[in-house]
C-alpha cells in the first residue's frame, strides 16, 4: 500500500472490540500520542510543516465528524447547538460562540476543557493546530466553503480557554 485514506469505517467496532474496557481512554494517552507524533514528525519534517500537517489531519477529521456525527441540513444556529452537544458527548470539548456574524459567516468561539491542551504548562504558543483544522473541516462539510481558523487563545500560553477566529478562506 503506497498511501492511506482515511474512511469512518476504520474506527472500527470499540463496542466490540473492547467489551470490557469500553470505548474511552484517558486523555493523557491521547495526548501521549499527539505530542509523540509531533515531536516525531517536527523533527524529520520542521515544526512549521508539523503544524501545517495536524491542521490538515484535523480539516479531514472534521469534515468526517461532521458527515458522521452532525445533522448538517440544520439551519446554522441549530447546527452549530449540534456541534456544541456532541462535542461535551464524546468529551472532546465544551465549545461556546462568543460571536456570530451569520451575514459574513464570521465567528468567536471558544474551547474550553479541550482534550488538547486544558492542563498543559505555558509553553509559550498555541497548540491547538488539529483544532483550527477539525473546526475549518466541520464548517467546510456544513457550509461548502473554505474557512480560515486561527487560534488567538490557548491554555499553552496561559489562557484558562482556547479561542478560535473563524471566518471565509480568502477574507
Amino acid at each position: 500500500m503506497k498511501t492511506y485514506d482515511f474512511q469512518w469505517s476504520d474506527l472500527g467496532d470499540t463496542e466490540q472490540g473492547r467489551p470490557n474496557l469500553g470505548g474511552e481512554a484517558p486523555v493523557a494517552l491521547y495526548r501521549l500520542m499527539q505530542f509523540t507524533f509531533k515531536d516525531v514528525v517536527s523533527k524529520e519534517l520542521g515544526l512549521h510543516k508539523t503544524r501545517e500537517l495536524f491542521a490538515k489531519a484535523g480539516k479531514l477529521a472534521g469534515r468526517e465528524f461532521c458527515r458522521n456525527k452532525l445533522n448538517k441540513n440544520l439551519p446554522l444556529p441549530e447546527f452549530i447547538a449540534d456541534i456544541e452537544k456532541k462535542l461535551i458527548d464524546m468529551k472532546l470539548g465544551i465549545l461556546r460562540v462568543e460571536s456570530a456574524d451569520l451575514e459574513r459567516l464570521h465567528f468567536t468561539v471558544t474551547v474550553s476543557e479541550d482534550i488538547d491542551c486544558s492542563g498543559l504548562p505555558v509553553l509559550g504558543g498555541t497548540v491547538c493546530d488539529y483544532d483550527e483544522g477539525f473546526i475549518a473541516g466541520i464548517f467546510k462539510e456544513c457550509i461548502g466553503r473554505d474557512f480560515t481558523v486561527k487560534e488567538t487563545d490557548c491554555w499553552a500560553t496561559g489562557d484558562r480557554t482556547c479561542r478560535f477566529a473563524i471566518k471565509p478562506a480568502g477574507e
